[in-house]
């Protein structure tokens, strides 16, 4: 089952394989409800960077300070998660849905 908040290495090979060759970790932001009911998911890179935008929120994951990048969300297929490597922290949660609520209001 695949949660919203979990962070996974996905996929990103133009075509699947047994050995993708191009994985990057991402952090799943569709809700639940959707997640149980589509065979795709909504995500968010997760990445260390120095670009310090409104739209990238600073995470501790992995023992790294890392960004969850909402200004590249896309949608990708749930065969594209390759492992799921953890999953962001409550206070974390809050301040991501904050900022998506931010960016999609009128």
């Amino acid at each position: 089952m695949v949660n919203r908040f979990d962070a996974y290495l996905i996929n990103l090979d133009e075509k699947l394989s047994a050995d993708p060759k191009n994985t990057r970790p991402a952090v799943v932001i569709s809700p639940d409800e959707l997640n149980r009911n589509l065979e795709t998911v909504i995500i968010a890179p997760l990445a260390s960077t120095d670009a310090r935008y409104p739209t990238r929120i600073e995470v501790d994951f992995l023992n790294a300070a890392r960004f969850v990048i909402l200004d590249q969300i896309r949608t990708v297929d749930k065969s594209r998660l390759v492992k799921k490597i953890g999953n962001l922290e409550r206070p974390v949660q809050r301040k991501l849905l904050d900022r998506l609520q931010e960016l999609f209001a009128e």
